[in-house]
């Protein structure tokens, strides 16, 4: 029977260790994946210790364009012993990427799917906020006009004072822009967590009022980065 391996790769290229080496072990041995990005994934194969020629590997991109026909052509490879991985470009494979379409189907077909541990970025984020890691929601990418966006923080803001953390993400270049909405919004007594590039080599995890965000706002890098809104656990 053919078997769906989710594969987690590094959040920072630089932070190979952070996958256990049972990992590579399984990847090593796969000739057929699912990736977010072709060139992303090639280079964490190699990286990883991957040593099989490209020529003798199928490599099927799946993002957010891809459609019904190519999901249904990429379930055709899920014969026999067939062993396939799925890959996002950073992090764990259908959490916040388009990867849990392909899972879904697998199900829906009997095929076993085996997850395998690496780091979650939104995970890591919410262990080291301080903020309450029993209740909590992923917004995902949040809406980006106004007053969408200031309806919507206002909205996150009500559940995190009743101690349920909010956790939200945005494309890296619109990091400041988030923080400014969220500042504006949000009140001084509110706490906000920022987590930046986790597990890179410019790390930045604070917990904070909004009060204290106003006095000194960081100014953040081109980064992936988690937000949480939140109330302090002491």
């Amino acid at each position: 029977m053919a078997t769906l391996f989710l594969i987690p790769t590094p959040l920072n290229e630089d932070a190979l260790q952070v996958i256990p080496a049972y990992v590579h072990d399984i990847t090593r041995r796969l000739r057929i994946f699912i990736v977010e990005n072709e060139r992303t994934a090639r280079r964490y194969l190699r990286k990883s210790g991957f040593t099989t020629s490209f020529d003798d590997v199928t490599l099927l991109p799946l993002d957010v364009d891809t459609t019904p026909e190519q999901f249904a052509q990429y379930m055709s490879y899920f014969k026999d012993n067939a062993e396939i991985g799925l890959m996002s470009e950073a992090g764990l494979p259908a959490i916040a990427d388009p990867g849990s379409v392909i899972v879904s189907m697998c199900h829906q077909r009997n095929i076993p799917v085996i997850p395998l541990s690496g780091p979650s970025s939104i995970l890591l984020a919410l262990m080291s906020s301080g903020l309450n890691g029993q209740q909590f929601t992923f917004h995902g990418y949040i809406p980006v006009k106004q007053p969408e966006r200031k309806n919507y923080l206002q909205l996150m803001e009500s559940r995190a004072i009743k101690g349920e953390s909010q956790i939200c993400i945005e494309t890296p270049y619109r990091n400041n822009q988030l923080l400014q909405d969220i500042l504006q919004s949000c009140q001084p007594a509110s706490v906000l967590c920022i987590a930046m590039d986790i597990t890179g080599s410019k790390e930045f995890i604070r917990t904070k009022s909004i009060a204290e965000w106003k006095k000194q706002t960081p100014h953040l890098e081109k980064l992936p980065a988690v937000f949480i809104l939140g109330r302090l656990a002491v």
